[in-house]
Order: structure tokens, then sequence, then C-alpha cells
């Protein structure tokens, strides 16, 4: 592992950068509060090519990684812009599907992923499941050349932006663990019987959230992805790229917030001097740096080994990378917010309406404590604690 990036990395992470810079924080919330879409922002990183970085070059990708992939989402949260669609339709979507999708579903697929021109949710989580995947209730059952889908899932991100969703279903049960036997399903987000609500959050971010019901969802076969019942395995590919995403996210953010206290304590002066002069306030900003880079570290490793098919040891990097990512941009935006005193609270300063995304990633894709209970696990050996 190489910790500096090759030149294409670093003209990637430039370019990406100087895009999200022309829209910037305020464009960001002006369309999150105005129920809005950033659609100009996401179409320009498109076209450019970006969005598709991690696409495989015979579908029009870039033919690079995951890691290239968290360039992008970095550097867009560090312009004040954090796309939640990017750990979901290219992250988690386009990756399950490049790997497990036939020829045809590939070439039906990925092209318009690699152009930016499909976004795809994602859905497993359902009320009563949670972080628990074998117990998922929605059910496909095969009816000849089509499979009927029935249940709900619950808050899925983007669902009235998305033209289709990937959905995790039970499709049997394994006699000897009691376990759900899962199948994947690329399913329209217009077919009948499948209706949406949106769920109000607190939030400021474009992206909304839904519940999903499915009744009798009438899906095509040839919608199926890779083999029936080979689903939890299909899930397990994608969801280390999603953690590998959420962290490079919250490191943008991260690095968005530092930037503006860090302008903030070197301008504003007070008994004649910057703020930035007293080690009251300095202090808990390197240490927030200190945090960060850390954290960074981790998620650079962990995108390493998920890229060089290291994927046991990408596991636990990549839930170590989320759980350190999502700390330290909370805490980072917390003490920038104290630097600021009142101006932290104030919708000028770009800040406050940064809590609600910023504390959501302590909590999904996956909560910390069950991060914890992994490392416990998996990690130190010790006993399963759930």
């Amino acid at each position: 592992m190489d910790f500096l990036e090759t030149d294409e990395q670093t003209m990637l992470r430039e370019a990406v950068a100087g895009i999200a810079a022309n829209y910037g924080h305020g464009y960001y919330v002006e369309r999150a509060k105005a129920d809005g879409k950033t659609t100009e922002l996401w179409d320009e990183l498109g076209k450019a090519g970006y969005l598709g970085v991690n696409v495989p070059e015979a579908y029009g990708g870039g033919g690079m990684g995951i890691y290239e992939l968290g360039i992008v989402a970095e550097e867009l949260a560090a312009k004040g812009c954090p796309l939640l669609l990017i750990i979901v339709s290219p992250a988690i979507c386009a990756t399950i599907i490049a790997r497990f999708g036939t020829q045809e579903q590939c070439t039906r697929w990925l092209p318009k992923f690699a152009s930016g021109e499909r976004k795809m949710a994602f859905a497993i989580t359902e009320p009563d499941a949670g972080s628990n995947s074998h117990n998922i209730s929605t059910t496909a059952t095969r009816d000849g050349d089509i499979y009927r889908l029935n249940g709900t899932k619950y808050y899925i991100s983007g669902a009235d932006e998305a033209s289709s969703v990937l959905v995790v279903t039970r499709t049997g049960t394994d006699e000897a663990t009691g376990y759900g036997r899962l199948s994947l399903f690329i399913v329209d987000l217009d077919a009948p019987g499948l209706s949406k609500t949106l769920i109000p959050v607190e939030i400021t971010a474009p992206e909304k959230q839904f519940t999903l019901f499915f009744d009798n969802v009438e899906v095509p076969s040839d919608r199926l992805l890779g083999a029936e019942g080979e689903g939890l395995r299909q899930v397990f590919f994608g969801l280390n790229p999603e953690r590998i995403l959420t962290a490079a996210t919250a490191t943008g953010i991260g690095r968005y917030t530092l930037e503006k206290a860090s302008a903030y304590a070197r301008d504003r002066r007070v008994w004649g001097v910057p703020i930035g002069a007293h080690q009251g306030l300095a202090h808990p900003l390197a240490k927030i740096k200190v945090e960060l880079e850390m954290a960074r570290l981790m998620f650079q490793k962990a995108a390493w080994l998920y890229d060089v098919g290291r994927s046991q040891e990408a596991g636990e990097a990549a839930n170590m990378a989320k759980y350190a990512s999502a700390e330290a941009a909370l805490a980072a935006l917390d003490q920038s917010i104290q630097v600021h005193g009142g101006n932290g609270l104030s919708s000028e300063f770009g800040l406050a309406d940064m809590w609600g995304m910023t504390r959501l990633l302590r909590t999904a894709p996956v909560s910390r404590e069950m991060i914890l209970n992994f490392v416990a696990q998996h990690s130190l050996g010790l006993p399963k604690s759930y």
C-alpha cells in the first residue's frame, strides 16, 4: 500500500473538488429545503465519468475501484455537498450487479450507472428486521416466469428520484438454521403494486427517506440477480463498499467543518488577537485534525483492501473506517459550531444545517453499537453478544 495517491487519483480529486466548488453548500441547502434535487451537480459529475469510476470499462465505466469512488464522495462532502445516493447507487447497486449479474444484466444496467443517467435505490431495511438480515420478511414467490413480491421496506433513500430499486427478499428458509434464504431483484419503482410513503426526518438533505410497500408486485424472472437463495452473499459483497463510502463522506464532512472553523478562528479577533491564538480553541481543533487524519487512513486502508480482493480484512477495516469517520465528523462539526459561538447556529455559516446528516452517519447504514459487536467478536474473539 502506497500512502501517496497516484497522479490519476490526484487529478480525480482536484476535478471533483472543482465541480463541487462551483455549486457549494448554499446550492445543496437551497435544493434540500425547497424539496428539490441536486440534478445539475449529479448530471455534471456523470457526464464527466466521475459517478462511474468503479464501473468496469467494458460497460463504459472508469474501470477503477471503490477507493476512487470514495475520492468522489469525499470531495463532494468536503465542499458541503454530501450525496447519499453515491453511497447507494454506484457503490452498492453497481458493485453488486457488476459482480453477480449475467452478461445481459450487466449490459442492460451498468452503462447508465457509468454515465450517471441511472439512479438505483437499495432496499434491505425493514421495520422488524433492522440489522438482522436473516429476519427479512419481504417475500418473493415464483409464479411461472415471474416473481410476486410482498412486504415492506423502511428508510429507503432516494426512492423518489431513482428509476429502480435493488430489493432484498426472502425466497425460502434454511431448514437447518431457520434463517431466510435471500434473493435480490431489480424492481422498477413505477411497477404496479409498489407504493411509497415519505418519512419526515429532521435532516437537511436533497435525498428523502421512504417506506416502500410491495403488494403482489410482479417482477420478471430476468430481474433476479444471480442465483435464487444466494442473496446474503451478494448483500455482504455490497455492504463493505457502503461502509467505505460512508466513511469517505463522513471524512469529507469533517474536512468541510474543520476548514470553516479554522478560517473563522484565524479571522475572528477578540481582545486584539485572533481567537485561534488561544489554546482553548486551538487545541480542540488540532485534536479534531488528528482524529480526522486517523479516520481517513482507515478509510484508505479499507478501500485498498477491498480493491485488491482481500475481502476478510476489508470487512474489518470497512467497519472500523465507518466507525472512526462518523465519530470524527460529528466531533468536528460540534467543535466547529462551538468555535463560531452564536454564529455557529446561523444559517449564513452553513454548519448547523449539517447536523442531521452528520449525526445520521453515526447510526446508518450500520450503528456504531453493531460495529463494536463485530469488532469484539471477530477482531478480539469475544463471545457473540446478540
